[in-house]
């Protein structure tokens, strides 16, 4: 069983906490999925090609979404987080920082 995920030995670690640990690394690997789409079709000249490449670039949209709502609902004070800076017309850091005051709470 592949490790790397964990910074704490993971026979020490709750299996929420290896759940969430596991749903973390997917949705960074979702995110560079997600990039690595935007480059192959910012290039590509076949438009058939470049048709199915949005079309899986949609899927990773969908697990991205899904697997942040997972983490979203394990976590209170991100989920408050990120609902004030998600969404939200006008400056995103000023956002983050009344997001991350009102949080810690």
């Amino acid at each position: 069983m592949s490790t790397d995920q964990y910074h704490e030995p993971p026979n020490e670690l709750s299996e929420e906490t290896r759940t969430f640990a596991r749903m973390c690394a997917s949705l960074s690997e979702e995110a560079e999925a997600i990039g690595w789409y935007e480059q192959r079709i910012a290039v590509e000249k076949d438009e058939v090609a470049k048709a199915i490449m949005r079309d899986s670039l949609g899927e990773e949209y969908k697990h991205f979404s899904m697997e942040l709502e997972f983490l979203l609902r394990a976590k209170p004070q991100w989920r408050e987080t990120a609902q004030g800076i998600l969404f939200k017309d006008g400056d995103i850091v000023a956002h983050g920082e009344a997001a991350e005051e009102a949080a810690s709470d």
